[in-house]
């Protein structure tokens, strides 16, 4: 898989993510075949645009803790994907350590690999050439 189909494939199962549901950057690379890339994963939500269609629900994904993660000091990313978490309705605490927290038990989406598409359907070609 090279770099194009891993993005493709990261944002592909994200856009899976049911709204009120949140998931881990492990999970997503264990759904897309590369559960060594956890990190990866984030790089390749951490620039999507918000102009992008479909939408990239990117903040429907956590650390394998369900703390949102920092962006950086100075940012306000963490703000931001804990606004968009509590405006779908999910419930975000603040933990003894100041940081942004779902619980997995109740928000957590987490199914079994091999039973999510991991790539869209390609648009099936007749025999025309269209």
């Amino acid at each position: 898989m090279d770099g194009d189909e891993f993005h493709a494939a990261v944002y592909h199962v994200v856009r899976q993510i049911p709204p009120q549901r949140v998931t881990s950057y492990g999970h997503i690379a264990k759904l897309i075949g590369m559960p060594t890339y956890s990190r990866h994963v984030g790089q390749a939500l951490k620039f999507v645009s918000p102009d992008v269609h479909p939408p990239i629900p990117w903040h429907r994904v956590l650390s394998s803790s369900g703390t949102i993660s920092s962006r950086g000091p100075g940012t306000d990313g963490a703000a931001r994907q804990r606004d968009a978490l509590v405006a779908e309705g999910v419930e975000v605490e603040v933990s003894r350590s100041g940081e942004f927290k779902v619980d997995l038990r109740t928000y957590g989406w987490f199914p079994a690999v091999g039973t999510v598409a991991v790539q869209p359907p390609q648009a099936v070609q007749n025999d025309n050439g269209g």
